[in-house]
């Protein structure tokens, strides 16, 4: 008997703290992705670390040894100087004219990364002021590019989905929920076609050391506003039309970005995930139902020409007082 109770006592927590329990589940779920990950990575990752840890260690021995007059002190101040330069974009190897970061279209592409919160990290400021004028030009400009996404993404969604969608469920009477599915999945498809994989395959004809491989993966991670930073275009000595080339992938960025905003949004009308996502959400409180009162300036008395003198404003103001009054008392008991 009182095993009986027990168990439908905590039937009925668990069901009056549905979306609490989801959540928690949610939040593990995250928890365990991320150490998942982590695992993965680690794995994959530290031997390839090691090789070229030890590789390093052995070329640095060896050019100590062929080289008798450097000391040891004097390579690793140098090294340390050149990597802290290479950190800032300014690389000791191609450090030419052609190949200034901070040209206009170079600066126009780190704005782009800037304020699309991409952030390669490959370029960075130097002068202090930079520095200054990068964070008060971030603080401004994100706003202002989320503003001016949701605008553009909400003007694109009515000509890409929702007049779509319902064009076709009302003029083929097909059901609603299912050609929302097959449209989602159809823009998908369309997006990664021209903005994952005809510009992997653009960017490893153009870049020198880019397979197919490592071209759709700095497509998706400047898409999905990682920026890694490992791969940026643009940055070999002997680029061509180096100007124009920044100039291209802007515009792609900005673009892509749209596009993958738009698609997400698609995916996110969906009914199946509306209701996926609110199991996880706090479910919104009743409206209590509430005592309708009538307050002072909602009454409106108007009478009848001739019967209240217009010297007699204050007698007529003490009238809808007390009526109020009485009201209110009546509407307490």
């Amino acid at each position: 008997m009182l095993q009986s109770v027990a168990s439908s006592s905590c039937v009925r927590l668990i069901q009056s703290h549905k979306s609490t329990w989801y959540f928690v589940i949610l939040l593990l779920g995250y928890i365990l992705y991320l150490i998942f990950g982590a695992v993965v990575f680690s794995a994959v990752e530290l031997p390839y670390e090691d090789a070229l840890r030890q590789k390093l260690t052995a070329m640095k021995a060896q050019f100590l040894r062929d080289n008798a007059c450097i000391t040891e002190e004097s390579l690793e101040r140098f090294l340390r100087e050149a990597l802290e330069a290479s950190n800032y974009g300014v690389s000791i190897l191609n450090n030419t004219d052609a190949n200034r970061n901070w040209d206009f279209t170079s600066a126009l592409f780190f704005a782009s990364t800037v304020l699309s919160t991409t952030g390669y990290g490959h370029t960075a400021p130097l002068s202090e002021g930079g520095k200054a004028f990068c964070i008060v030009y971030s603080v401004l400009g994100i706003p202002f590019t989320l503003l001016f996404l949701t605008a553009v993404v909400q003007r694109i969604m009515v000509y890409s989905t929702r007049r779509p969608i319902s064009y076709i469920h009302t003029r083929w009477g097909l059901s609603k929920p299912l050609v929302a599915i097959v449209h989602s999945c159809l823009l998908g498809l369309l997006a990664v076609s021209c903005f994952f994989l005809v510009p992997a395959a653009i960017f490893s004809a153009i870049e020198d050391n880019w397979n197919f491989l490592e071209s759709f993966y700095f497509c998706f991670i400047s898409l999905s506003t990682v920026g890694l930073g490992d791969y940026v275009p643009g940055e070999a000595a002997n680029q061509r039309f180096r100007e124009l080339y920044k100039l291209g992938i802007t515009i792609y960025l900005i673009l892509g970005l749209i596009v993958m905003l738009v698609v997400l949004e698609t995916f996110c009308e969906l009914q199946q995930l509306k209701q996926l996502r609110k199991m996880f959400y706090l479910k919104k409180e009743k409206a209590q139902d509430r005592v309708s009162i009538l307050e002072h300036d909602h009454l409106s008395f108007t009478p009848a020409p001739g019967r209240v003198p217009s010297d007699d404003k204050a007698h007529m103001l003490f009238s809808v007082s007390t009526l109020s009054s009485r009201s209110d008392e009546l509407m307490i008991q």
